[in-house]
């Protein structure tokens, strides 16, 4: 207070000369909390929800078996110096699920268009780590498949869902340019990490990425003459691994033999089958115990000994379900990349899932493969929920916009209905 007359001294504090205004402190901060709830709440509405909510579903079962099968490793991987506890697998596989969903909100949370070049940026690291393997790798049960780079990496897992994005890219071209070569500049690329893959060795990814760009280009509009040859390429491939590479001869020859009483597939499918519809119960199962792989390659037949082949058959309507709805969502899609990335990063998904579950059911040879999003694992648990990121971001859309149909009639038109 001043009485009248009085004046303020120059030397007065700043704030004593300024009129005070309530709540002008908080504004910037108000402001951008409104700005966070606002873009929290456009992510949530342009989302898939029930995308979200089927691969959720899934990591809380793959929780659950891996505490189920988390014993049978831990006490199968123990030495005389070394105990490790038995739910030392499913403490860790929480942790990488915690990485994984922040991976997956985060990546979930891109536009289209940053998250196509996020995929692509990510492919060519990914491509160049796969060079290094070979050189610096770390060597596991006969296999160079990881980088120790503090943390152990495998780049053939985070490469996935860049492959996928990175060739639907590619091909994309094609509606700008009908006389691209993209057909041949993707086949060149797969070829490079086939070949990457099989210095490992590692003949399942190969097989996987392999079938994702066949799947790729069959969409984009290949014609027969090509999709023929790529068939003939495809059987010649698996010949002569038979021939060339000594593990796969062997689990062939095993599969088309029958196998014994203690060959891996052979144990698993004994598991599988003694828990009977309902399983025996958590931590009750016998033969999880003598399974090798228990919590990664052969969770599903643990998850059938102790919850069940009921259990086993939701697994598998989920996977069906996951995969019916990106391709009930792409139905009126009119963007060419938008479509077919969303198919790659499905096929892959669903393309691993069905694998592993053919595997433990006796119908495929072993293929060292892990079951998507439910098996215990650093990079692919990381790397499978940073790929269902890019294909949320990849399929959001305003629910208020109203989107044209595309067919495969104009794949390949230079009509100009197709953006980028």
């Amino acid at each position: 207070m001043t009485t009248p007359g009085s004046t303020l001294s120059p030397l007065a504090p700043l704030a004593a000369q300024t009129p005070f205004v309530p709540g002008t402190g908080s504004v910037t901060g108000l402001r951008r909390r409104r700005n966070r709830r606002h873009d929290i709440g456009v992510w949530w509405r342009e989302i898939d929800r029930v995308l979200l909510l089927l691969v959720l579903s899934l990591m809380a079962i793959g929780a659950a078996a891996v505490a189920a099968s988390s014993p049978a490793s831990a006490r199968r991987l123990s030495t005389a110096a070394v105990r490790l506890d038995d739910l030392h697998f499913f403490v860790i596989h929480l942790r990488w699920q915690f990485v994984g969903l922040v991976a997956m909100v985060v990546a979930s949370a891109l536009p289209r268009e940053t998250a196509r070049r996020a995929g692509i940026l990510l492919g060519f690291g990914m491509i160049f780590a796969l060079m290094l393997v070979p050189v610096i790798g770390t060597n596991v049960n006969g296999a160079k498949r990881w980088l120790n780079l503090g943390v152990s990496l495998q780049p053939s897992e985070f490469l996935k869902p860049a492959y996928a994005i990175a060739m639907a890219w590619v091909l994309s071209w094609r509606v700008r340019d009908p006389k691209l070569p993209v057909v041949a500049i993707t086949g060149t690329i797969t070829l490079l990490v086939a070949a990457l893959l099989m210095m490992q060795p590692d003949f399942g990814s190969t097989v996987l990425y392999v079938g994702v760009w066949f799947v790729l280009v069959l969409l984009s509009g290949l014609p027969m003459k090509r999709i023929a040859m790529a068939c003939g390429g495809g059987i010649a491939g698996i010949v002569a691994t038979y021939f060339l590479y000594d593990n796969a001869r062997h689990r062939i020859d095993s599969f088309l033999g029958g196998g014994t009483a203690y060959d891996q597939v052979d144990l698993a499918s004994r598991t599988l089958n003694a828990g009977g519809w309902t399983g025996s119960g958590l931590w009750l199962g016998t033969r999880k115990l003598a399974l090798p792989e228990a919590h990664t390659d052969y969770i599903f037949s643990v998850i059938g000994e102790e919850f069940g082949l009921l259990i086993c058959a939701l697994i598998v309507v989920l996977y069906m379900a996951l995969v019916v709805r990106v391709l009930l969502r792409l139905t009126d899609e009119e963007d060419l990349f938008t479509v077919l990335a969303a198919t790659g990063l499905t096929a892959q998904l669903g393309g691993q899932a069905f694998i592993n579950i053919l595997v433990n059911l006796r119908l495929f040879p072993s293929k060292g493969m892990t079951l998507p999003l439910i098996s215990y694992g650093g990079s692919s648990t990381i790397a499978l929920c940073l790929g269902v990121g890019f294909l949320l971001a990849i399929t959001r859309r305003n629910p208020f916009i109203q989107r044209e149909r595309l067919t495969l009639r104009d794949v390949g038109r230079d009509a100009g209905v197709f953006s980028r």
